[in-house]
């Protein structure tokens, strides 16, 4: 094969390359900018409340607007003010209670940690309004929403689950092991930058020189190494669902809410065959890719998101 034939296949692989690493650097900018974009303002019409979960951790929310309630729960290093926007979308026909998890924001925490304690927070919050509710989850908090809606049953009455990072197969590397105790260690001696550094390296594969950028570009990072603690978090309520092994079939054998898993179009394929997968898990689950969305819709498309999601849910008073 001659020098010539071969360089147009040498660009193209150039291109794909340059293209790989373009989607993974988008994927942690926009976690970065949702922490930058939000200030601590309170949206206009909300009212910051307080409920004590069952092991004394108080967790702080925001209640918005009337109607049925649907308790939005954050992906890996966001609290609150990354979802304002989603949740004042959502507020013209239901009532959103956006929180700060555990650890994170005006919310206190408790250790030990265990996934489980996260559940009951999402519990209190139900709770606290009365229940039943609606519950809305993105990328790892889909995870978490998931776990919730299993444990709680009827307190659930349908969930959206928003690009849960499930890997299920060779279309990702699975996560690193061992990620979880470096973060912790990192985080426990104070170097909190290098924990966030870590997360999105080595488990979003973000290449190292994108990630020293969006260190000092990125207005929201100190936001983010102020709650590097719950990393571990996240990567504990994902175990065993990043491995590219099929899901566990007995995790939420006892989830039976309906459940819409949808997915950006324009996000990565693993995002895509996970919720398929888990869409042909649970017994009352669809999968929906919305066209021209990626993993950054919570922010960037809030209106586009809280439509698909309110259809979901259904007009106030509608089974």
């Amino acid at each position: 094969m001659s020098s010539g034939s071969r360089r147009p296949r040498r660009i193209l692989r150039w291109a794909g390359g340059l293209l790989a690493i373009l989607v993974t650097l988008l994927a942690g900018l926009w976690i970065a900018a949702s922490m930058a974009l939000n200030t601590d303002r309170i949206p206009a019409g909300a009212v910051e409340k307080r409920v004590t979960s069952k092991d004394g951790t108080v967790i702080a929310y925001e209640q918005t607007g009337q109607g049925p309630v649907v308790v939005i729960v954050a992906a890996a290093l966001a609290d609150r003010g990354g979802a304002r926007r989603f949740a004042e979308q959502l507020s013209d026909r239901f009532t959103a209670l956006n929180y700060d998890r555990r650890g994170r924001g005006g919310s206190t925490d408790t250790q030990p940690y265990s996934p489980g304690r996260e559940v009951e927070d999402i519990e209190a919050l139900i709770d606290a309004s009365g229940g039943p509710v609606y519950l809305f989850g993105s990328s790892s908090g889909a995870a978490l929403a998931l776990d919730a809606a299993s444990r709680l049953g009827p307190k659930v009455r349908r969930l959206v689950l928003f690009e849960p990072p499930f890997i299920v197969d060779e279309s990702r590397p699975p996560m690193a092991e061992g990620l979880s105790q470096e973060a912790a260690a990192l985080t426990a001696a104070g170097r909190r930058n290098e924990a966030v550094q870590l997360f999105f390296s080595k488990g979003m594969g973000i290449p190292a020189p994108a990630v020293s950028a969006m260190r000092y570009l990125m207005p929201g990072w100190s936001k983010m190494t102020a709650i590097a603690q719950t990393i571990p978090y996240d990567l504990a309520i994902l175990a065993g669902t990043q491995t590219g092994q099929p899901l566990p079939r007995d995790r939420w054998s006892t989830e039976t809410a309906p459940a819409l898993i949808a997915v950006g179009g324009r996000s990565e394929l693993f995002f895509h065959h996970g919720a398929q997968a888990l869409a042909g898990l649970l017994p009352k689950a669809r999968y929906l890719s919305l066209e021209g969305q990626d993993h950054s819709a919570v922010l960037l498309a809030p209106k586009e998101l809280a439509a698909a999601a309110g259809q979901f849910f259904g007009a106030p008073g509608q089974p």
